[in-house]
């Protein structure tokens, strides 16, 4: 759906302060870079890893099968470099700023990943966020499979995440914001009430009521954040 057809739709009053439900994506929107490409360059496959990531992103080839493919150059590796990757993981300017402003609020805000639960629910836990999901990386005898546990959060999955954080916060599906950066994103995107794009691809930018560059605390500037 494009923005134009989102435009087209029924109008709603988005300049509110009722509480709102913010889902962020985490690579490369809540966080500046790519958690795989940082694995990967402990394994020697950054190269490789960051073309197949680039074009997952832009939508060019399946994100499963993309996230499968890098994954699996991965195996081998200790599992104690998830503790030098999360040591390493650096927020996106403005995330701290954003965050803070939504808690004072009283506004709930949930993490959605493609990348790795290992690192998303302690960097979600530095902030207060309780609301993560991600993929699970596959350990066996203290070593990384090359392979992940449990079915993949793609595109499709991270809309019904989405719907499920509503559901348990208690929140509409017209008070749902969500904000992501690659063609994995859409879906969630299109299914928020109001739809964000961060630093991002065309094709998201396209399918989204919004874009935003530079400083993620920027879309506080937006008017579904304005009372």
């Amino acid at each position: 759906m494009t923005r134009a057809r989102r435009a087209a739709l029924p109008s709603r009053p988005v300049s509110t302060y009722e509480p709102h439900l913010v889902v962020m994506d985490v690579d490369s929107t809540f966080i500046t870079g790519e958690v795989v490409e940082l694995l990967a360059a402990h394994a020697g496959s950054e190269v490789l890893v960051t073309e197949i990531t680039e074009r997952a992103m832009r939508g060019e080839i399946d994100f499963a099968a993309s996230l499968h493919e890098r994954v699996a150059t991965l195996a081998g590796l200790p599992e104690s470099v998830l503790a030098d990757v999360l040591a390493a993981v650096e927020p996106s300017p403005g995330a701290r700023e954003l965050v803070a402003e939504l808690d004072a609020r009283g506004w709930p805000v949930g993490l959605v990943s493609g990348g790795f639960i290992e690192i998303v629910r302690p960097l979600a836990a530095s902030f207060g966020i309780t609301l993560t999901r991600a993929n699970a990386l596959e350990v066996v005898d203290g070593r990384l499979t090359g392979k992940v546990s449990g079915p993949v959060v793609d595109r499709a999955a991270k809309a019904v995440v989405l719907r499920e954080y509503a559901e348990t916060v208690g929140i509409p599906m017209e008070r749902t914001i969500a904000i992501g950066d690659g063609a994995n994103d859409i879906d969630m995107v299109v299914a928020a009430g109001f739809g964000i794009a961060f630093n991002a691809k065309p094709l998201l930018c396209e399918a989204a009521d919004a874009v935003v560059r530079d400083r993620l605390d920027a879309v506080l500037d937006l008017p579904v954040f304005r009372p």
